[in-house]
């Protein structure tokens, strides 16, 4: 039986929610960003904290039971009365309070950046007193602090393929081969595609899209999530590799980088990203509103 509520069982009460309203663990998995075993195991907790069971798992599928549909009820008007309070709290006489944490790529364009620049200039002509947290960091650090809410939003390119979130397309990058300086097919006339299958490429192993980069050498001695990384492979004249264009444009300039077959170039889409289960503030809502409005 539970005596005075804390934090934990909060926490299992939005879980038991999320979990009744997806129809079962299975279905859940995706909307809560946590395995099966371990959403049964805090279902199991939250049951014996409450000395009575909720659901049953069976041939007849996912049902609450009775004690269960009470207590559905019961936990989404809890819910519903903490989150009027907390904006309520929020948002005294209108003015925007709280803190907003953004993740963003790293590297970005300088026009993208004066973007984001313009975002939080309009932010901060809002009647607001925020702290506003800047995050920057690979793209799988950035889904890893997004699937712990350790983060409000987050910029930057994604694989798609978490059903925790929620995306919101921004702009696009391109990306193209290249190879450095001292490479054997730097001064080459023409490169053919059986040229570039026999030579090493810095590997990536955070997927930019769903089937992955649109070329892959035959070899790879070299792996580098961020994108200074694998600038500093391809320099070396040593490996070709992926890069954003505008990364490479100064070094192309000064002649230490060569851009390959231009037919395998491939776009990155960048957006904006969000979970599902984190329901934003007064505040988050008006910075994302911002963000979109300077990149319609």
């Amino acid at each position: 039986m539970l005596g005075q509520l804390h934090d934990l069982d909060l926490h299992l009460l939005r879980l038991f929610v999320t979990v009744a309203e997806a129809g079962g663990f299975s279905a859940a998995q995706g909307v809560l960003g946590l395995s099966q075993p371990s959403i049964s195991q805090q279902m199991a907790k939250l049951e014996t904290r409450l000395g009575y069971r909720l659901c049953s798992r069976g041939k007849g599928g996912f049902r609450l039971t009775e004690k269960g549909e009470l207590l559905l009820q019961a936990s989404r008007g809890l819910l519903l009365q903490i989150e009027q309070f907390r904006q309520q709290a929020n948002g005294v006489a209108g003015r925007l309070l709280g803190s907003v944490r953004i993740g963003l790529a790293e590297n970005q364009d300088s026009s993208v950046t004066l973007r984001i620049a313009q975002a939080i200039a309009r932010f901060r002509q809002r009647d607001e007193a925020v702290q506003l947290e800047l995050i920057s960091a690979p793209p799988a650090e950035l889904e890893r602090l997004l699937l712990e809410q350790r983060l409000d939003c987050a910029i930057s390119y994604f694989s798609g393929n978490q059903a925790a979130f929620d995306y919101q397309p921004l702009f696009d990058e391109r990306q193209r081969l290249y190879c450095g300086a001292g490479h054997a097919l730097f001064e080459a006339v023409d490169v053919s595609r059986e040229q570039l299958l026999e030579v090493d490429q810095v590997r990536h192993p955070y997927r930019f899209l769903k089937q992955g980069e649109p070329f892959q050498s035959r070899y790879s001695k070299a792996v580098a999530e961020q994108i200074d990384s694998a600038l500093t492979l391809v320099l070396s004249g040593r490996h070709i590799g992926y890069l954003p264009c505008h990364c490479a444009a100064p070094w192309e300039a000064q002649g230490l980088l060569r851009a390959l077959d231009a037919g395998l170039d491939f776009i990155v889409p960048f957006t904006l990203a969000r979970h599902r289960g984190q329901v934003p503030g007064e505040a988050q809502r008006a910075f994302v509103e911002d963000v979109l409005a300077v990149f319609a």
